[in-house]
């Protein structure tokens, strides 16, 4: 059955972490989102975790020919990652996107400070990390976030996600410890196709659920 909306999302979410977590099995957690779309999800998991929650921005990187296919994914000052597939079959090589990258990443660290301000982004060493996100899809932005969190050292790295492609959840298996996901319905090209309301998250919906979070945690 669809999910309501994000929020109820992350509340079916939160319930199946905690049968996880009331086994002892997950200790000194930390939720982080993938905003925009995760962050309602998200806040809901770590409610029911009783987890710190911040963010972790990542950018797709794509070309104004094909404004609408990411062909790239970036987060923080790490390199690009690629689909080699997808530049292949576009003719392009990453020496060409290099003010495409410089934008995006611009673009990234704007966003890191409107939604955290001058709080720096929480040490992921030696913690139990829970990478959440409203679905997914194609996966590249995800993998991209994942390896950025596994060079930092996190004793344990989960990506928990409502619902998902069963061939993407299949293929980013290997880029975390263990992967939880409620729904995998075949077929599924938009993780917008199984939600009642996928309606889009605004930066101050972003900055206003953090807000809320850290004040009433």
């Amino acid at each position: 059955m669809p999910f309501r909306d994000r929020t109820h999302a992350g509340q079916e979410l939160g319930l199946r972490l905690v049968e996880w977590a009331d086994s002892g099995d997950l200790i000194n957690v930390l939720v982080l989102a993938l905003p925009p779309g995760g962050v309602p999800v998200a806040c809901e998991v770590a409610r029911a975790l009783h987890a710190p929650l911040d963010v972790l921005v990542a950018g797709e990187i794509s070309t104004p020919i094909r404004p609408e296919t990411p062909i790239g994914a970036i987060v923080a000052d790490d390199p690009p990652l690629y689909d080699r597939q997808s530049l292949a079959m576009m003719h392009l090589s990453e020496d060409r996107l290099g003010d495409v990258v410089v934008e995006e990443r611009n673009e990234l660290h704007r966003l890191e400070y409107l939604y955290r301000g001058r709080r720096p982004p929480p040490s992921v060493d030696g913690r139990t990390v829970v990478l959440v996100d409203d679905g997914l899809t194609t996966g590249l932005t995800t993998a991209a976030a994942l390896r950025f969190l596994r060079r930092h050292g996190p004793a344990r790295l989960i990506l928990a996600v409502p619902v998902g492609s069963p061939r993407t959840m299949a293929a980013i298996r290997s880029e975390c410890d263990d992967l939880v996901c409620l729904e995998q319905p075949p077929g599924l090209h938009a993780a917008g196709e199984w939600y009642e309301d996928f309606g889009r998250v605004s930066d101050t919906q972003v900055t206003d659920a953090l807000h809320t979070f850290h004040a009433t945690a």
